[in-house]
C-alpha cells in the first residue's frame, strides 16, 4: 500500500513538472517564445550602425548564450517599415519616432519606447591623393547643394576634376541627416551623386576614386588595431571640418569622441534604439543592455560617444625636442 502511494506521488510530481515545462515553452499568439535571456529574434538596424551593433551583439550573446539575435541591416526607410508593421520589435536608427509613427505603433498594441544610446559623427572622406583635407561647413553645404561641382572651385591647385559625392544608400539614415540637418530640408543637388550599396562600399569607392568625397557614419572609420581610438583607416583621408570662414588645420576638427562631446565637430547625430515589444522580452532586454554601463562602455571603446556616463577631457601638452 505504501509502495503504491509512492508511485502515485511520483507520477503526480512528474505530471506537474511536465505541465510547468510545457507552460514555460507555450507560444504567444504572435508565435514568440523568447525571454530576456533566451530565445531567437530578428531586429533591424540602419546599416551605417552595423559595426557598433555587431560589437554589442557579441558581448550580449556571450553573457547570455541561450540568446540568438539576428540583425537585419537595411536602410532607414525599410527598417522603420519593419517595426511599424511589427515584423521586428527593435530598430536602431538616428531619429526618434514622429508623432504619426508613435500613433501607428500604439494603435497596434505595444507602447513604443525610445532609448538614446550614443552619438556618432557624419564624416566626409576623400582619396589619399586629394590635398583638400580641411573644409568649412559652408564648403560642404555648397558641394552638397551643387554650387561647387569641381575641386578647382574649392582650391585652384586641386586638379582632381569634377566632384563625385558618394553615399551609402538612397534611403539611409546618413542621407536623411544630410538633407534634414545640413541642408535644412532641401534636396541634394550635386551633379554627380553615387549611391553605393553600403558603408563599406563608400570607403572602397573613395579609396579607388581620386575625385570622390564620401559621406559616412564615423563608426565605420576607426582602425580597430588602435586600442586608443585615435587612428582612422589608413586607405582614405578623413576631412577635418571648420565652423570658421576659412578652414585651417588649427580650426578644423575630425570626428573624434572629444570633438563630438565639446561641439567642435559640427555634424553629430544621436543613435536611438526604438523598441515596440508587447512582451518586454529579448528585444527590450537587449535595448536596455545597450543603455546600461556595460553597453555604454562598449560604445565608448568603439570610438563613439556614449549617451550615458561621465566623460572627462584632459588637455595634454606634448613637448618635442
Amino acid at each position: 500500500m505504501k509502495r503504491s502511494r509512492f508511485y502515485v506521488m511520483v507520477g503526480l510530481m512528474l505530471s506537474l513538472s511536465s505541465l510547468l515545462i510545457s507552460c514555460g515553452q507555450k507560444k504567444a499568439k504572435d508565435g514568440r517564445t523568447d525571454t530576456p535571456t533566451s530565445g531567437t529574434i530578428k531586429f533591424a538596424s540602419d546599416e551605417s550602425f552595423s559595426p557598433i551593433i555587431e560589437e554589442l551583439l557579441q558581448t550580449y550573446q556571450f553573457r547570455y548564450p541561450q540568446t540568438h539575435l539576428l540583425p537585419i541591416y537595411t536602410d532607414d526607410n525599410t527598417g522603420m517599415k519593419l517595426i511599424l508593421n511589427q515584423k521586428v520589435n527593435l530598430f536602431f536608427t538616428s531619429h526618434a519616432l514622429t508623432k504619426g509613427e508613435d500613433a501607428i505603433l500604439r494603435g497596434k498594441g505595444p507602447i513604443p519606447e525610445v532609448f538614446p544610446i550614443g552619438y556618432d559623427g557624419i564624416a566626409f572622406i576623400v582619396n589619399r591623393v586629394n590635398n583638400d583635407s580641411c573644409m568649412t561647413v559652408n564648403d560642404v553645404k555648397k558641394i552638397l547643394s551643387g554650387q561647387i561641382a569641381n575641386w578647382k572651385q574649392l582650391n585652384p591647385k586641386n586638379n582632381q576634376g569634377n566632384i563625385e559625392v558618394v553615399f551609402d544608400n538612397k534611403a539611409s539614415a546618413t542621407l536623411h541627416y544630410v538633407v534634414d540637418s545640413i541642408l535644412g530640408g532641401k534636396n541634394i543637388k550635386s551633379t554627380n551623386i553615387v549611391a553605393a550599396n553600403n558603408s563599406k562600399s563608400v570607403v572602397d569607392y573613395v579609396h579607388k576614386t581620386p575625385n570622390a568625397i564620401g559621406v559616412i557614419g564615423s563608426n565605420w572609420l576607426n582602425d580597430h588595431r588602435d586600442s586608443t581610438n585615435t587612428t582612422f583607416k589608413k586607405d582614405i583621408t578623413v576631412v577635418a571640418l571648420s565652423k570658421a570662414t576659412i578652414a585651417q588645420p588649427g580650426n578644423s576638427w575630425q570626428p573624434y569622441q572629444a570633438y563630438l562631446l565639446d561641439g567642435r565637430y559640427p555634424f553629430v547625430r544621436t543613435i536611438y534604439a526604438i523598441v515596440a515589444d508587447p512582451h518586454k522580452a529579448l528585444p527590450w532586454a537587449f535595448a536596455n543592455f545597450v543603455t546600461n554601463p556595460i553597453g555604454q562602455k562598449i560604445i565608448f571603446k568603439a570610438g563613439l560617444l556614449p549617451y550615458r556616463g561621465q566623460i572627462n577631457i584632459r588637455e595634454v601638452e606634448v613637448k618635442t625636442e
